[in-house]
């Protein structure tokens, strides 16, 4: 008998000590308010082996204030009509060798949340690469959608022509999809995905998946972002999905004199559409938007694509910084081979950013505050608050001078400079420099003063 308690203890102890939905670190997801993401595009870390170069760096990237990191697909790329293009994908239960191991991953994972931050993958549900594991190997044509004559297609309406269009209709594909992605959460140790082109696939897909893979992380969280924009994202479980709207208007505002508060517009109308508690993914580029150009020369200049990030994050929502933008990479990063960023670039800007990510990270009414807009043509100004926390935040959009009156409530009295670091006291109008921005709380009423009232 006690042989065979001593059996059961030892066994126990070695399935614990195995089991990747075991915590071992004290980490914890955040809440999905808390959430700020570091996008690793693995091309730019290194030319081979990126995933150990990821967990190189990822001291700076958890200095930045970030919680979250999203990792684009690591997966075997296709080779047959290839783009090399990391969406177009072979095997989804294998690492590249051009990114490292499974041992790599794992490690890169432990190593985050050793450091307090999650790690989520990004999952390619639409499509899979020509030479596919499904359909090579396996045989599986019936998994894919086909013309008249019965031809496998790309996806309709667009110009992928190095990836094949699945098709939901088939159970049995969407039970090999489910199981993939249960292998990165349950076997991988994996805190979520970022779900490419989700609005392409069946919104009853994603509830059944989103459902079964919480189910399997118990008692894990897991995060689930929507590359998509449809109110049903979340509905289908996501927690968070994009903000593209806010984006391009934000261009607009930025690069083609649309008025400031047509952000408080667009604010509005993208959490009008999605229910209380859930995020937005704010952001001023990501692999696709830098594939073409890059935030400090779509927002013309290094400090225009600092007040931009500014006016996305501090108004309502999840911040996205794409790893290269701290370091305000110039040039468009093709994301289908390696492109060498040099980390040490713009000290200053990774400061700057580090700074604004602390004073969201530190204010809660940055991150679940009510808010007031104050609208002007070239100024965004508005309040955040929560409690007795009120945090306010200017942002000249222009790359001129500009004025603006200050609200009555701020003028002359007590205010913590954020940025700056000093108690000053607002006067009632302020002048300031193109792109310049401001962030302020409010300093409690002294004794005197509240005595007298």
């Amino acid at each position: 008998m006690k042989k065979l308690l001593l059996t059961l203890a030892v066994g126990f102890l070695l399935f614990t000590a195995c089991d990747p939905n075991k915590d071992k670190t004290n980490y914890q997801l955040p809440d999905v308010p808390e959430v700020v993401m570091y996008q690793v595009n693995p091309r730019v870390f290194a030319p081979d082996h990126s995933l150990n170069a990821v967990t190189a760096r990822l001291d700076s990237i958890k200095d930045l204030g970030v919680n979250v990191i999203w990792i684009m697909p690591i997966y075997p790329i296709g080779e047959e009509k290839t783009k090399n293009s990391p969406y177009s994908i072979k095997n989804y239960k294998e690492v590249a060798p051009e990114f490292g191991t499974k041992e790599d991953f794992k490690q890169l994972t432990k190593s985050a949340h050793e450091r307090g931050m999650a790690v989520i993958l990004d999952w390619v549900g639409n499509h899979t690469a020509w030479d596919a594991l499904w359909l090579k190997e396996q045989g599986h044509k019936d998994w894919y959608t086909q013309d008249s004559a019965g031809n496998i297609i790309f996806p309709p309406g667009t110009d992928w022509t190095d990836v094949a269009d699945l098709n939901y209709d088939n159970k049995d594909m969407r039970a090999a999809m489910v199981d993939a992605m249960k292998f990165w959460i349950v076997d991988m140790g994996l805190d979520g995905f970022r779900c490419d082109v989700a609005d392409w696939v069946p919104v009853d897909f994603w509830k059944d998946a989103i459902g079964q893979l919480r189910e399997a992380a118990k008692p894990r969280k897991i995060l689930m972002l929507a590359e998509g924009n449809r109110p049903d994202n979340f509905k289908a479980g996501f927690d968070m999905n994009y903000a593209w709207d806010f984006k391009n208007d934000l261009v607009k505002v930025f690069t083609k004199d649309a008025a400031a508060s047509e952000l408080f517009r667009s604010s509005k109308q993208e959490y009008d559409s999605i229910p209380e508690g859930k995020m937005k993914l704010r952001f001023t580029t990501n692999h696709d938007h830098s594939n073409e150009i890059t935030p400090v020369k779509e927002f013309v200049n290094d400090r225009g694509s600092m007040a931009a990030w500014v006016s996305a994050v501090m108004l309502k929502g999840g911040p996205l910084i794409y790893g290269s933008q701290e370091v305000g990479y110039p040039d468009p990063i093709n994301f289908f081979k390696y492109v060498p960023v040099d980390w040490s670039a713009n000290p200053e800007m990774y400061q700057e950013y580090k700074r604004l990510i602390g004073i969201y990270n530190n204010h809660p009414a940055l991150r679940r505050g009510d808010l007031k807009a104050y609208p002007d043509k070239d100024v965004l100004m508005f309040t955040r608050t929560k409690d007795d926390e009120a945090i306010l935040v200017i942002v000249n959009v222009r790359n001129a001078e500009s004025k603006v009156k200050l609200p009555e409530d701020w003028r002359l009295v007590k205010n913590d400079d954020l940025l700056n670091e000093g108690i000053v006291n607002l006067e009632p109008e302020m002048v300031l420099p193109p792109f310049d921005y401001r962030i302020y709380k409010r300093m409690p009423l002294d004794v005197d003063a509240k005595k007298k009232k």
